[in-house]
């Protein structure tokens, strides 16, 4: 060995062994490389030639048996890169695509590396190289790939390095530095497009991946202060178990432990959603994940015990799909439930999102989905206010399909590089659950009365709506209100204010009363299907958000909503023609006595869980 070869060999190896290396990619690209004996090419750019042994040192270590080959030009530079690189056990292979009719050995090296492939080696090719112009692909790696009829994989590179004033910008690794590597999924005969494509994608995601390997201070104090903070979540876990907000027997898995038997042997998917609006919307994605991947495992996650109630009920709970609550946001509970899961990828519902979580499911390369993805105004004005930190945050999810146009551009502006709109998935949600024989009860009950049902009302509105019950029974002095609180905890409050029978308290309505008072958990579904109008909560005073209006409406209720629906504008826009908008007592009294004289048509399904199924199963395959 040369002076020369032997110092880039020193430098080289010292460098590339002291880099903390990421493999990343797909799981296809990384069995295809571990794969002995199957013959594949490799490719990856000119200027990611010195970064290659790293792939090879990892190669190996998955599998000695491995035989290594590369692509080399025969001029005097190639021979030294050659020389550097034996004593690894990587055998070159000399030559290059001629140019100006100049033999500068390329077809014999083609022929060698067809009977390599052919006995199982893999073979490193520089498809831009050897001298460019840079990222422009050359005939020999498509060539290579189409007559030995094997696939090729695309390797995608990054790390601490300087950039030598070469064509290619070749890069000269640093020791002690940080790297990834990212093969993707095997690609059979790629045309030059393709092939140029696939590498530019898998260095996005290298250079990405290697960006994200650096805590920000920002991170790195988000972590320490839920470290600082878990005795205190501890504490706070066992005052909300006194108010009825946990369970006793499952305290543990706020700290990422459970009694549940680990799904490590399945394929896993995780998916997360907040509370009891989150776990209905999810319900039909979950269906169709389940009866599309007959093999999948669904580790259901909520932060409410109302929530995990909703999923008790799932015929599949105990058997394909698991129930746990989501662990607080301290680094080591996160690790300890991901370590315990191994989820193969993650989906949120909504705009229930964790810096701790999103940053550890990152580091662990696992994908991260959010459906039904909201962002209001006032929530994006919130999270632009820390724009470094959060776009570094966005920048992680893998993709996020939006309710709607405003929805998606604000995910876009805050760093998500990828953003479906696909539309609002609650219009796919199956109508509310109810109790057939309570449904016949309460009618025989209440008789032919008109019914309205004031439903999710909010702190400030039920003495609007009151007000409004009462000047329309004066047109309509049989009429029959249901308040139905959005949180049921205020009931008591709500009866003893205003005087009402309550079905918390054991009463029930009859054929007299003019008000009652729903303030029981999950049968919003039972009133709405008594209901001949209804109005939606959170929605008359400012700033409100409003609730779902698509519930209601599919049951071919007529529905009503105050000025104040910012968290569902584009649905607004959607109902123009058939959700009714009040702005006060007066209105809404109006909106009661108005003429019925046709029928409301329920709003059909978007059916747009078909699609997000299939860009989820799509996701764990990559």
């Amino acid at each position: 060995m040369t002076l020369a070869a032997r110092a880039i060999h020193l430098w080289l190896g010292f460098c590339l062994r002291t880099t903390r290396w990421q493999i990343t990619g797909t799981s296809a690209g990384r069995a295809a490389i571990t794969q002995p004996h199957a013959g594949y090419v490799v490719a990856f750019w000119h200027r990611h030639l010195t970064l290659a042994p790293a792939l090879w040192f990892w190669a190996r270590t998955r599998n000695a048996d491995l035989r290594l080959y590369a692509f080399i030009s025969r001029n005097a530079d190639g021979r030294l890169i050659a020389e550097a690189i034996r004593p690894w056990n990587i055998t070159a292979i000399h030559g290059s695509t001629a140019r100006r009719g100049k033999d500068k050995g390329g077809a014999a090296a083609l022929r060698a590396a067809l009977r390599i492939i052919n006995d199982g080696g893999h073979i490193g090719i520089t498809p831009d190289g050897p001298r460019g112009p840079a990222e422009s692909i050359q005939p020999g790696a498509e060539a290579l790939s189409r007559i030995a009829r094997r696939p090729l994989i695309p390797v995608g590179m990054d790390c601490t390095s300087l950039h030598l004033p070469s064509w290619d910008r070749l890069r000269l690794p640093l020791p002690f530095g940080r790297g990834v590597i990212a093969p993707t999924t095997p690609i059979l005969r790629p045309d030059a497009a393709t092939l140029r494509a696939a590498l530019s994608n898998a260095n996005i995601q290298a250079e990405t991946q290697r960006a994200h390997a650096h805590h920000s201070i920002i991170e790195q104090l988000w972590a320490g202060i839920g470290t600082a903070l878990a005795p205190a979540l501890t504490i706070m876990t066992r005052l909300r178990l006194r108010r009825g907000k946990e369970l006793p027997n499952r305290l543990r898995e706020r700290m990422g432990l459970t009694q549940a038997a680990s799904a490590k042997k399945q394929r896993t998917l995780w998916i997360h959603a907040a509370s009891v609006g989150e776990t209905l919307c999810a319900r039909p994605l979950l269906d169709a994940l389940l009866a599309a991947d007959p093999t999948l495992h669904i580790l259901f996650t909520t932060a409410t015990v109302t929530g995990s109630e909703i999923m008790a009920q799932h015929p599949a709970i105990g058997i394909r799909v698991t129930h746990q609550f989501i662990p607080h946001d301290v680094p080591r509970w996160i690790k300890r439930f991901l370590k315990r899961w191994s989820p193969q990828g993650a989906v949120f519902v909504e705009s229930e999102l964790w810096p701790g979580i999103i940053t550890e499911l990152s580091r662990r390369h696992i994908p991260i989905m959010v459906v039904n993805g909201r962002l209001s105004d006032r929530s994006a004005r919130r999270w632009q206010r820390f724009r470094p930190f959060v776009h570094s945050l966005f920048s992680r999810l893998t993709w996020v399909a939006a309710r709607g146009a405003e929805d998606a551009a604000h995910f876009r502006a805050l760093g998500v590089k990828t953003v479906y709109n696909y539309g609002d998935l609650k219009r796919d949600a199956a109508p509310l659950p109810h109790d057939p024989t309570e449904l016949k009860r309460l009618r025989d009950l209440i008789g032919t009365r008109p019914i309205f049902v004031a439903a999710s009302t909010h702190p400030g509105e039920e003495e609007i709506i009151l007000q409004a019950a009462e000047k329309a029974r004066q047109q309509q002095p049989t009429l029959l209100t249901i308040l139905v609180p959005r949180h049921p905890n205020r009931g008591p409050e709500l009866a003893a204010r205003f005087n009402l029978p309550s079905r918390q308290a054991g009463h029930d309505p009859d054929k007299t009363m003019s008000v009652f008072l729903a303030d029981t958990l999950g049968e919003l579904g039972l009133f709405y299907r008594l209901a001949d109008s209804c109005f939606i909560g959170h929605s008359l005073t400012a700033p409100g958000g409003g609730h779902n209006p698509f519930e209601p409406l599919r049951l071919g209720v007529p529905t009503a909503t105050g000025p104040h629906m910012s968290n569902w504008r584009e649905a607004v826009i959607q109902l123009a023609e058939t959700l009714q908008t009040v702005n006060n007592a007066d209105s809404l009294a109006q909106w009661l006595n108005r003429p019925t004289t046709t029928t409301l048509k329920p709003v059909p399904e978007a059916r747009i869980v078909n699609t997000l199924t299939a860009t989820i199963l799509e996701s764990l395959e990559r």
